[in-house]
């Protein structure tokens, strides 16, 4: 299903199925079980997808690229805060390879194109209680590759694209799987070239919503540090570290002021 080169070093690590709850709590069974670095789980549907904060995420049969893979980096977990923004530029690389589309970064783990949702990043740790190193981290990715617009929910239909949406090309999951899993086993860890990231994301130099447990605000999105926080300055000059909470980029998503 998935093609990779014989002599790939995770040729041999690549699990595919049907349908799963989820590609990522699998992969966590997988790694709790003594997976090694570089197992793959690839599903061609996810019953219980997830994304951030609990979110669902879109999941149909045979139209999206749904993968996760474990690593073991095997460092403290202050090492790989900025994870989530290392696959994101992995994962930007990937599409940009079989697509030659070029999409941008929403702080911090959502892939877009003209304003709207293509894929979205998951990013989670175990942490090795007798250590406190990482013992592994799982990396999930979902992509959008086959969907027309009325493939979507109607509640997303205006929010979210697709491969095939943005360039009329029929581009496989399979196929953007395969330049995925090889694209993210270059990927440096711990990851040091933020300006990557920074470059990628169409989060900076915008109007922003902060939205955080005790309170909303606006401000300017300014940079991302090296630790994958945003930085923003508040309609009074002052600036703040966004590390956590929600970030809504003004006429992107919905979000109009």
């Amino acid at each position: 299903m998935i093609a990779l080169p014989s002599s790939h070093p995770w040729v041999n690590q690549l699990h595919c199925y049907d349908t799963l709850d989820s590609t990522n709590t699998k992969a966590k069974a997988l790694a709790q079980n003594g997976a090694p670095h570089g197992t793959c789980v690839f599903a061609k549907a996810q019953s219980q997808g997830r994304g951030r904060m609990g979110r669902s995420f879109s999941s149909p049969s045979g139209l999206g690229m749904y993968l996760s893979v474990v690593l073991r980096p095997h460092c403290p977990p202050a090492q790989l805060m900025n994870l989530t923004c290392a696959v994101g530029v992995a994962a930007c690389e990937a599409v940009r390879q079989v697509s030659r589309l070029e999409p941008g970064l929403k702080w911090i783990n959502d892939m877009v194109v003209d304003g709207k949702k293509l894929g979205g990043i998951l990013c989670e740790l175990s942490i090795a209680p007798k250590t406190g190193d990482v013992d592994f981290a799982i990396v999930g990715i979902g992509v959008n590759c086959l969907q027309k617009p009325e493939d979507f929910p109607p509640e997303l239909q205006s929010l979210a694209t697709s491969l095939l949406m943005q360039t009329g090309n029929a581009i496989s999951p399979a196929a953007l799987a395969a330049a995925m899993i090889d694209c993210i086993s270059r990927m440096p860890l711990p990851f040091g070239d933020m300006d990557q990231y920074r470059r990628l994301c169409v989060t900076l130099g915008k109007p922003v919503q902060v939205l955080q447990a005790d309170r909303t605000y606006l401000a300017e999105a300014i940079s991302v540090d090296d630790a994958g926080a945003l930085t923003v300055k508040t309609p009074d000059g002052q600036e703040k570290t966004v590390s956590s909470g929600e970030v809504s980029i003004r006429g992107l998503y919905g979000y109009h002021p």
